[in-house]
């Protein structure tokens, strides 16, 4: 896949906030994710979601997760066509579905508040980009802040 410029993001990384938020306002964790596909004729949502583990008693619906799951089958040549942005940085879960399905670049709202298997998809050729977004930085830790358990438990902390 060609370089997609940062400022191609926007769509994006737009969509993936509106669902972090959207599972802030239901009480869930406000993880929100995107995917998109580039190609000559342009960008194209393919599909989004968002972390649905408290909302739906999910042990692995995560944000990332979510968003493969509502783009449903798709060929492989289609994913190695996308973006997949995530508003917080992707948990090994996550790291390995993207890895799985070639996934080429991944773009990250924000790494602060947690640091996830980034060094492996970097490891694998994928591009990483990390956007420092305040404000998915600031929907993150006032989550942790709020529900330090149910942070830890999607996180796999005690």
């Amino acid at each position: 896949m060609a370089p997609i410029p940062v400022d191609r993001d926007a769509l994006g990384m737009q969509r993936a906030f509106e669902e972090a938020d959207a599972g802030a306002k239901e009480g869930g964790i406000p993880i929100g994710s995107a995917l998109v596909q580039h190609d000559d004729s342009g960008d194209h949502l393919i599909a989004s979601g968002r972390n649905l583990r408290i909302q739906k008693g999910s042990a692995t619906l995560h944000g990332e997760i979510c968003c493969l799951e509502t783009a449903g089958r798709l060929k492989a040549d289609v994913y190695r066509k996308c973006t997949i942005y995530t508003t917080l940085s992707p948990c090994i879960m996550c790291t390995g579905a993207i890895l799985l399905y070639k996934i080429p670049r991944v773009v990250i709202g924000e790494n602060v508040n947690f640091v996830g298997g980034e060094e492996l998809l970097k490891k694998n050729g994928v591009e990483v980009v990390v956007l420092d977004d305040s404000r998915c930085k600031e929907l993150m830790a006032k989550f942790i802040k709020e529900k330090p358990e149910e942070w830890n438990e999607d996180i796999g902390d005690e």
